[in-house]
């Protein structure tokens, strides 16, 4: 029978680590000479930071921290491909200002 409760502790540790991961592949991303090459980074960093974080932080012993690192991987790289050109940039969320004085802004009411 399948332990859910085990399962979805993995799982909540896998998406922990996968965000820290993401994160940390595309710093690094920029550094690297092969583009190809980036899937089979991101998967061994994935799986060293699972067994690093499970051993830190947790009572769960190396097997399962590869199925850790292995959620992590899977949803890391489904996390990219998914937000992938629909993130806005900085720029754009933040309105431009414009030359208002002071007295502009006291006339300003809310209702």
């Amino acid at each position: 029978m399948i332990d859910w409760n085990l399962l979805k502790d993995l799982l909540l540790i896998a998406s922990v680590n996968s965000a820290i991961c993401l994160a940390f592949i595309q710093k690094i991303k920029k550094h690297l000479s092969c583009s190809k090459c980036i899937p089979y980074y991101s998967f061994a960093i994935n799986m060293l930071l699972a067994i690093v974080f499970c051993i830190s932080f947790t009572d769960i012993l190396f097997p399962k921290s590869l199925w850790i690192g292995f959620f992590s991987y899977i949803g890391a790289d489904t996390l990219y491909k998914t937000l992938e050109g629909k993130l806005a940039k900085y720029s754009d969320l933040v309105p431009k200002e414009e030359n208002t004085t002071s007295e502009e802004l006291e006339e300003i009411h809310y209702e």
